[in-house]
């Protein structure tokens, strides 16, 4: 087969009887590092405002650094776990949940609920509510009408952007960089040898200290965490959507959510295609996936460890062992910038709570941009197929708007604690990604060619992922049965 193959023969070693084959076509050139670095900066930007701002930070003001281990581990897992996402769609210019749709015609849909189901719960925005009450001294009660107008005000950034994932991109690359020097500051004048030290112990405490924390914060707390550190839940899966939007790999043929009012859509679904396995194809392979996980390693695992170690560190310096124990509230987040007050400056604990203002929003902006692409891809491609006017475009942006809907219901209803909705949202998240880590498996071994498949240490460390995700499945399972079985003791 010659290596300037054109599209529109018919590839046989994609599955296509739920989904229409995919057809050959060449892989595109790679690119240098420089040119993708920020596909992986959004997912970055969700886990900073979930784990590294928020869980972490109050495990860590309640016990210490005795199983900060594991947020470090968490991290590393998903690295993996993205990298398996995108090996994917590099491969196909398909998102992950298309290809396991591929293998089961009803994954799409049960995703679109694992998604939604846990990011119905606006904890980020709540939490960004919380702080901004802090900042201006304002009382409980104003809360829920600042969330419900920053979440508004989401959704309309969202659907004037003319090409969406450009603007996500951009907002959150300012977002972080803005967040991550303050925090670096913040950690210099405020931290010292103790906290270090402390930090040291329970880095190399390695497994110790579960039965403490699990104790102090429960069990659905701590899986929580261990989801959110790094993005967690379905979030993972859809860096196959902004890899492809970023016009990596096999993506590059596939159409871009654009704004309905200022863009210019495009109604074909994102069926893929894969490349011929040929000596040029499979150069421009190696390249890709070089860049991919230089990417991918240092904007989501190497940032992402820093800003949670940072921020668990501010947390210790300022208000271990001050916070009351059991206690699942952002009264900590006031604690801690009341410290900063008295260490540094007044303005200076105001900073750090228009810092969780913004990180919590940007985190929002996320969760309801991912939830929205994971769902519309799903629909446009297993559903509405053939549907000249619903585009994924405008698929999108009905999910967009339609999670505020619900989100401000909720928030009306009196369900406004931003610590709680978080642990409700983190838990059910560390459920879904002991079944997609299984999928990826079976997909990235049984769909894709030899050259590029799943194999080797790769492989190795997707079944320690698999195992180190259901060893927290089943301690929260396990404390659930004791509570209903036992007494609640």
């Amino acid at each position: 087969m010659a290596d300037s193959i054109e599209a529109r023969e018919v590839a046989s070693e994609i599955p296509g009887d739920h989904l229409p084959p995919v057809e050959y076509r060449d892989l595109p050139e790679p690119v240098p590092l420089r040119k993708i670095v920020g596909a992986s900066v959004i997912i970055l930007a969700t886990a900073l405002g979930s784990g590294e701002y928020v869980l972490w930070p109050y495990i860590t003001s309640q016990v210490g650094f005795i199983v900060i281990w594991a947020a470090v581990l968490g991290f590393l897992f998903q690295y993996f776990i993205n990298m398996e996402v995108e090996r994917y769609t590099l491969a196909t210019g398909e998102t992950v949940i298309t290809g396991f749709t591929r293998l089961w015609r009803y994954w799409g849909v049960l995703f679109i609920a694992m998604a939604m189901l846990p990011n119905f719960w606006p904890g980020w925005a709540t939490g960004a509510g919380t702080a901004f009450t802090f900042v201006f001294g304002l009382g409980e009660g104003a809360i829920v009408p600042i969330t419900i107008l920053g979440l508004v005000a989401i959704g309309i950034a969202l659907t004037l952007s003319p090409v969406v994932y450009q603007f996500v991109e951009k907002f959150q690359m300012v977002m972080v960089s803005l967040i991550m020097a303050y925090v670096v500051i913040a950690v210099l004048v405020v931290t010292d040898a103790q906290t270090w030290g402390a930090f040291g112990s329970g880095m190399t405490n390695v497994g110790r200290g579960l039965p403490e924390a699990i104790g102090a914060i429960g069990a659905t707390a701590m899986l929580g965490a261990i989801a959110f550190a790094g993005a967690g839940g379905t979030n993972n899966l859809v860096q196959s959507n902004w890899i492809r939007d970023k016009q990596m790999g096999m993506g590059a043929y596939i159409p871009r959510i654009v704004s309905p009012i200022t863009g210019e859509e495009e109604a074909r679904a994102g069926i893929g295609y894969i490349f011929p396995q040929t000596e040029e194809n499979l150069r421009r392979w190696r390249g890709w996936w070089k860049v991919a996980n230089q990417e991918q390693f240092i904007t989501f695992f190497v940032i992402g460890v820093l800003s949670l170690i940072l921020l668990c560190s501010l947390t210790y310096a300022t208000v271990f062992g001050q916070v009351e124990t059991g206690e699942a509230n952002f009264d900590f987040i006031r604690l801690e910038g009341e410290a900063l007050k008295q260490i540094v400056a007044p303005w200076f604990g105001t900073v750090f709570w228009l810092t969780g203002v913004f990180v919590l929003f940007s985190t929002n902006l996320g969760i309801l941009d991912y939830v929205s692409r994971l769902t519309a891809d799903v629909l446009k491609v297993d559903f509405l197929n053939e549907n000249e006017f619903w585009s994924e475009s405008k698929l999108y942006f009905a999910v967009v708007w339609s999670m505020i809907a619900v989100g401000s219901l909720i928030l009306l209803s009196g369900l406004d604690q931003p610590l709680v909705l978080l642990i409700i949202a983190s838990s059910l998240s560390g459920l879904v990604m002991v079944v997609y880590t299984i999928l990826l498996i079976v997909l990235n071994r049984r769909v894709l060619p030899e050259a590029i498949k799943l194999k080797g240490f790769r492989l190795g460390a997707m079944f320690a992922t698999l195992a180190f995700f259901l060893f927290f499945v089943g301690w929260m399972v396990l404390a659930y049965a004791q509570q209903i079985f036992g007494g609640g003791g």
